[in-house]
């Protein structure tokens, strides 16, 4: 007898994960790397000065300018965002932390969107498991319940997920309204007015946050999935269908109202070194969702042979796909890759039903062994920084970040210890008992990879913050300008992060010169990128200037600034 599906579960093993666990994971994953730290270069400390610009009135809601410059990125909705949440904040808030909290809620929307996304996908005929001849099969509900747990377990375990969805950056609402587009397309058949919102409020989010592209199609994607299955085909459907169309051509006309379209591809040359660093990008940021992704393939590969009548694996699958071709076509491939983890994860999560103990095993020793290793490095080089024993991690922290000096937080290290001994319990609880539980295999892999964050965002905060900011390279210029502080400061050459980390850190106005500059001495100081300074030619702004000091980054020694005087008019 052929089985409908590879899908063999039993109601035993789709008991639900506990929500008030699944809560805790998401907001210990959240929470650390928004809250206590500085703005990092490049593209968080960048996206922070246009939203404070936008606040301060200093330039327009729809051509955001800093030092005459535009952003790198397209999009306008994270500046808004950014700036609305400072107009809201108390006056006691600071403004690094204001901007963040729109974005802690997008990433925990598309925690959400994700979860539900998945819970719909698995409700579908085609997903359904194998019926036992005596009963005993697991439950629908209970069945997409635990389904979604694990789709859940798989986004928050990819290690690429960690550092991009905790900056505030057009990335973190591209992530948040594919996500909702996913919920809207994997919803239709069981909701009508979720699904519709999401439907309009993703699309749009999309546009606005710098991916039209995207938008369209993945728009034009649903709706071919709604008017083409059979499952779904009834009126309701159609009508679905001539929605994502209507909504799509929506979201090109806002586009192309508000000339977002770019187009930014650059496909790497056949045999180009650029392919094998595309293949180690996805190897370690998709993991451990891809392998997972790639045996729901293999498995459910008789039923991806009839797509439109399994719809809980093609609708991942052209999103996972959109994310891939945007990735291998457009730069920085990570970021481009981002949105595409929730369905990476979709398709990780139907690899569960079908695993072996044996290979459900692997993962939970592998995982295991991974991560409580590096949480007893990260342990050792803190108590090393705190103690001075063992002294050799130490020393190579002095030498890769000279003049660091390391600092104590009662709070992080109570987090820390927190996070530490529940991982303990987990382990024990998953190595002592045989757990049925279809979610068991990515539990150890979400719960590390929380506890790997968590534990770098508050026992090494004070070192990441000093190897990735510009604080304290800024404070060396400040240093070297002393008392009193300059009413402005000229700046030749800097990139806009550089512009806003002297900006902020340095707490003081700044212009901006060139060699066409009419007046190339508008201020006393003048801070310059070193490798643009020496390249000039103009001997009248070289005259112009007295070199004072060349201040280095302390982790990268080859990003200098100049700082120069200016010289008496003659």
């Amino acid at each position: 007898m052929n089985q409908p599906t590879p899908a063999i579960v039993s109601q035993q093993a789709v008991r639900t994960l506990p929500r008030w666990a699944l809560v805790l994971l998401c907001l210990a994953y959240v929470v650390p790397g928004y809250v206590g730290r500085a703005p990092w270069r490049n593209a968080d400390i960048t996206a922070f000065g246009y939203m404070l610009a936008l606040f301060e009135g200093r330039t327009e809601w729809m051509a955001p300018l800093v030092g005459g410059m535009a952003p790198q990125t397209d999009g306008l909705l994270p500046y808004w965002l950014g700036a609305w949440a400072l107009q809201l904040a108390p006056a006691a808030m600071p403004a690094e932390m204001a901007v963040r909290v729109p974005f802690m809620l997008l990433l925990l929307l598309a925690m959400a969107a994700t979860w539900w996304g998945v819970y719909c996908l698995a409700r579908s005929p085609g997903a359904q498991p194998v019926a036992f001849a005596f009963g005993g099969e697991a439950n629908p509900i209970d069945y997409a319940r635990a389904m979604a747990d694990g789709g859940l377990l798989a986004l928050i375990a990819s290690l690429g997920l960690a550092q991009l969805s905790h900056e505030t950056t057009g990335y973190v609402t591209q992530l948040a309204c594919t996500t909702l587009v996913f919920f809207a397309a994997a919803a239709m058949p069981y909701r009508n007015a979720a699904p519709a919102l999401a439907m309009l409020v993703g699309l749009a989010g999309l546009v606005l946050g710098g991916a039209p592209t995207m938008a369209v199609l993945m728009g034009l994607g649903c709706a071919a999935l709604a008017w083409l299955s059979p499952v779904e085909a009834t009126r309701a459907a159609r009508l679905w269908a001539l929605a994502w169309l209507g909504s799509t051509l929506l979201a090109g006309l806002l586009a192309t109202r508000l000339d977002l379209w770019q187009w930014r591809i650059s496909l790497p040359a056949w045999g180009s070194p650029e392919w094998g660093s595309l293949l180690r990008l996805l190897a370690w940021f998709t993991w451990p969702a891809w392998p997972l992704a790639l045996w729901t393939l293999w498995r459910w590969r008789r039923q991806i042979a009839h797509p439109m009548r399994h719809r809980h694996l093609v609708l991942p699958i052209w999103f996972a796909g959109l994310a891939f071709c945007a990735a291998l076509v457009t730069q920085p491939a990570d970021r481009a890759l981002l949105p595409g983890l929730p369905a990476i994860a979709t398709l990780a999560a139907f690899a569960l039903p079908t695993l072996r103990r044996s290979i459900s095993a692997l993962i939970d020793w592998f995982t295991l062994l991974f991560f409580s290793v590096s949480a007893i490095a990260i342990w050792v080089i803190w108590i090393s920084l705190q103690t001075g024993f063992p002294a050799k991690p130490a020393a190579n922290v002095a030498k890769l970040a000279p003049g660091f000096e390391s600092e104590f937080s009662l709070l992080a290290l109570a987090a820390a210890l927190a996070a530490t001994v529940a991982w303990c319990a987990l382990v024990v609880w998953r190595t002592s008992r045989n757990r049925a539980a279809i979610w068991k295999s990515l539990v150890l892999p979400a719960s590390g990879a929380t506890l790997g964050w968590l534990l770098l965002m508050s026992l090494w905060l004070p070192l990441l913050d000093y190897a990735r900011s510009y604080a304290p390279q800024v404070e060396q210029v400040m240093a070297s300008i002393g008392n009193p502080a300059p009413r402005c400061v000229a700046t030749y050459g800097l990139s806009r992060a550089q512009l806003i980390g002297l900006e902020f850190h340095g707490q003081v106005a700044t212009t901006q010169i060139s060699t066409t500059s009419k007046n190339r001495r508008p201020c006393d100081w003048l801070v310059a990128d070193a490798q643009m300074w020496d390249a000039t030619q103009d001997r009248v702004l070289l005259d112009g200037w007295k070199p004072v000091a060349r201040i280095a980054r302390p982790t990268v020694r080859s990003d200098q600034l100049i700082l120069l005087r200016k010289r008496p008019a003659r």
